[in-house]
């Protein structure tokens, strides 16, 4: 019943989304904060600078927040006593670098004081961290609101990385992406770092027959097995997610091909036949990816429902 519930809050929520995204525009704070993207740039620079992995951490912040009631920032809404908020629910707990958006806020609330949202402000995040890492820039349309609900229960909805193809594509559909968006914002995962128990599944105890995954390039599951023991203790232990794992190309996509990347939720891509020649595709030219990869961060970045109605003065919490 609950998951009968979430399916019919996604579809509703891509009834609105086209309409609402339409509000969205490039030119929304031309008037009102024209520094607004140089500031949220200065910040995302700075952090970097300091901490390689905010890159990674942005895009996927951005991503989260907008597979969960849509691009709404509810992601950085902290949790009040037991009522637990999306950042506390399991797949978040590796979310980090949350300080790079609340000092880019603030800096923004110094010279546009409660114009610009929360959610805009990690839209643009995750553009400047693509194109720190070498990848793309693009127009960021603007114009969305910060919503004031918050929950970890729904963050079960995000796409695991043990997803099937078949898992993966409602996940998407549901929030009006097609199999060509999931292709090429999976080349997101170009940029960051996997946990042990995300990946867990393909090195041990695959199956009753077989311990390792055999869709995966056995060498490379050693590699892994190495990093990831059967018994690991090692709380942060895991491995980057591409051999390039701080710079935006099409590595992944290479990798993938042969076997050699770390999720089911990867692997799922070469399933069928239009996904896995969207694959190579990407894995040929970089430029066909970064091209596609654009168009569907604008689509996914554009998921916006009703319930984002405030500018927070805070990230952390509603006003």
């Amino acid at each position: 019943m609950e998951e009968a519930i979430a399916t019919i809050v996604m579809l509703i929520m891509v009834t609105f989304t086209t309409s609402v995204a339409s509000a969205l525009s490039v030119n929304y704070y031309d008037h009102t904060c024209p520094q607004v993207e140089s500031i949220v740039a200065g910040a995302v620079h700075k952090a970097t600078f300091n901490d390689k992995t905010v890159p990674a951490a942005m895009l996927r912040m951005h991503f989260h927040d907008c597979f969960i009631r849509g691009c709404d920032a509810s992601v950085l809404l902290e949790s009040k006593g037991n009522d637990k908020a999306e950042k506390d629910g399991p797949p978040n707990i590796s979310l980090h670098a949350f300080h790079v958006i609340d000092n880019a806020k603030k800096a923004v609330e110094a010279v546009c004081p409660g114009v610009v949202s929360c959610a805009d402000i990690l839209a643009l995040a995750a553009r400047d961290a693509v194109t720190l890492s070498g990848g793309p820039t693009w127009d960021v349309p603007k114009g969305r609101k910060d919503g004031r609900i918050s929950k970890a229960i729904e963050t079960k909805q995000l796409p695991a990385p043990t997803f099937n193809i078949s898992q993966l594509e409602q996940s998407f559909s549901q929030r009006g992406l097609s199999l060509d968006d999931l292709v090429a914002l999976s080349g997101g995962h170009t940029l960051g770092f996997a946990h042990c128990s995300s990946f867990q599944n393909r090195i041990h105890n695959f199956s009753p027959k077989q311990n390792i995954d055999p869709s995966i390039n056995p060498s490379f599951a050693n590699k892994l097995q190495k990093m990831c023991p059967f018994h690991n203790k090692v709380k942060n232990a895991g491995a980057p997610l591409d051999s390039s794992s701080t710079r935006f190309d099409n590595a992944y996509y290479k990798l993938l091909l042969k076997g050699n990347t770390i999720f089911s939720s990867d692997q799922a891509l070469l399933t069928y036949p239009n996904t896995k020649a969207l694959v190579s595709k990407f894995a040929r030219s970089q430029e066909e990816f970064e091209r596609a990869f654009v168009t569907s961060m604008i689509k996914m970045s554009s998921i916006i429902t009703t319930g984002g109605n405030e500018i927070r003065l805070n990230c952390k919490h509603v006003r």
